[in-house]
């Protein structure tokens, strides 16, 4: 099968080649293999996300999400099967630094965040600017940039804490701000890992309402195990269980939490 008829087949969209990522589906994995050893991570893996689409990842340990994530972002090849970005970017061909400046974010599951500088700072750092020494020495922030800033900074619910060393900040507003730096970089697709493990019930609730404001504005992927978090964010949307590197199941989560095979893997009774 094709890469655009399996897009057909899936999404329901018409795809044609060369068109940007308002058509179809914004990333695609047809049949992605990952083999370490002998062992297979990812065993003929498909499946597809749209321009704006929300997507749950769920599924027990060492099912392959994490492996899943490592070959959109570049950091594994794959053994074998493609991998497209906005339908004409094949990630296999492309670096980790190429595959982060063409617009996929990622966030891992411990904040990575320069704890020493205050929050603005942090937001500041991660914008999409020259990174050359010169440029950033003698930067000084439009008032464009400045705006984008401090919509960032109501965003992510740390508007009045801009001048805060990141040091200081909760284990949730940590987390919050590498959303945030993320979306300083203007990314098309954001890759989230475990987002609200080690919150509390608040902070996970406000990280809910996070992703539900994002929805439409950009592409996520959030591979999650908080079942209550993912009912919260999926509503309607599609979520994709993952068992032993390919998919087991996929549907609403009213659709996943009813299927006889991820109840027996994954949720138990």
């Amino acid at each position: 099968m094709s890469a655009n008829e399996h897009l057909n087949i899936s999404s329901g969209r018409v795809a044609e080649p060369g068109l940007d990522t308002t058509h179809g589906a914004i990333l695609y994995l047809e049949e992605i293999t990952v083999s370490f050893d002998g062992f297979r991570a990812l065993n003929k893996l498909s499946l597809d996300i749209s321009v704006g689409e929300l997507r749950c990842i769920i599924g027990p340990n060492g099912a392959g999400k994490t492996t899943m994530m490592d070959v959109i972002t570049g950091k594994t090849r794959p053994t074998s099967g493609t991998a497209f970005f906005g339908q004409t970017m094949d990630l296999s061909r492309m670096t980790e630094y190429q595959i982060a400046h063409a617009g996929i974010g990622r966030k891992f599951q411990r904040p990575t965040i320069f704890e020493q500088h205050t929050v603005f700072e942090n937001l500041e750092l991660a914008m999409k600017t020259d990174k050359r020494v010169r440029p950033t020495l003698f930067a000084r922030l439009s008032s464009e940039q400045r705006g984008k800033v401090d919509e960032i900074l109501k965003l992510i619910r740390l508007n009045g804490s801009e001048r805060r060393p990141a040091g200081l900040l909760s284990h949730g507003q940590k987390q919050w701000l590498e959303i945030g730096m993320l979306l300083m970089q203007e990314p098309q697709l954001i890759l989230l890992d475990e987002p609200v493990a080690g919150m509390s019930d608040a902070e996970t609730a406000r990280t809910a309402e996070l992703l539900n404001e994002l929805r439409g504005k950009h592409s996520i992927m959030v591979v999650e195990h908080d079942m209550a978090f993912v009912t919260e964010i999926a509503q309607q949307g599609v979520v994709t269980v993952l068992h032993e590197g390919a998919v087991l199941a996929q549907g609403t989560m009213a659709q996943v939490q009813a299927d006889e095979r991820v109840i027996e893997v994954y949720l138990g009774r």
